[in-house]
């Protein structure tokens, strides 16, 4: 069965965006993007993969998963497929257009689910924060990016998500120099 897993950059205090959908205070570069560049590499953009003059390796997921606000800042710079590499779903309330590249669906809840009992690589959920809540029951693993910064206020990482205490075991931690430190948790008996 494949996994869902919640791979995202954070800040100290849990956050995952700015108030306004913004990620520019999150570290790009220093010794970490050896992990971000290499073992998740399919989790980057293909623009990113162009401008590194890499191909995507499909080792890690085949499917990224992720809520409409998150699309959105590629749809305003004129990408409308951010992620051909991999299979695109995205969560929308209502009706898109969007690219033939992306599914759109209203029950991502649902839509996980049947992609977790399909054969393939594991799932990213990309996010953003709501989704992430609505998807908690369905998260295997968490790779959390925890960035050296404080926002004080932004999107959660689980969004407005309703308080149901959910354990996860710390599999792996590594900290690197630049101060991110990538934490990944494991839900018991499912990861």
């Amino acid at each position: 069965m494949r996994n869902l897993v919640y791979y995202v950059a954070v800040s100290v205090d849990g956050y995952i965006a700015d108030p306004t959908g913004g990620f520019d205070a999150f570290l790009v570069e220093g010794d970490h993007a050896s992990v971000v560049f290499g073992e998740y590499a399919d989790a980057l953009p293909a623009h990113a993969h162009a401008a590194l003059g890499i191909e995507p390796p499909k080792t890690r997921f085949d499917t990224v998963i992720m809520g409409w606000n998150t699309l959105t800042p590629a749809l305003d710079i004129g990408v409308a497929s951010p992620y051909p590499h991999l299979r695109q779903v995205v969560a929308s309330r209502r009706p898109r257009d969007v690219d033939p590249a992306i599914v759109l669906t209203d029950d991502p809840l649902a839509t996980v689910r049947t992609m977790k009992r399909e054969d393939g690589l594991d799932l990213w959920l990309c996010g953003g924060g709501e989704l992430a809540g609505a998807l908690l029951p369905e998260i295997d693993r968490l790779v959390l990016k925890r960035n050296p910064v404080a926002f004080g206020s932004g999107i959660p990482l689980f969004g407005s998500a309703p308080y149901e205490p959910r354990a996860f075991a710390l599999t792996r931690t590594r900290s690197f120099e630049s101060g991110v430190v990538i934490e990944e948790y494991a839900s018991p008996g499912r990861a």
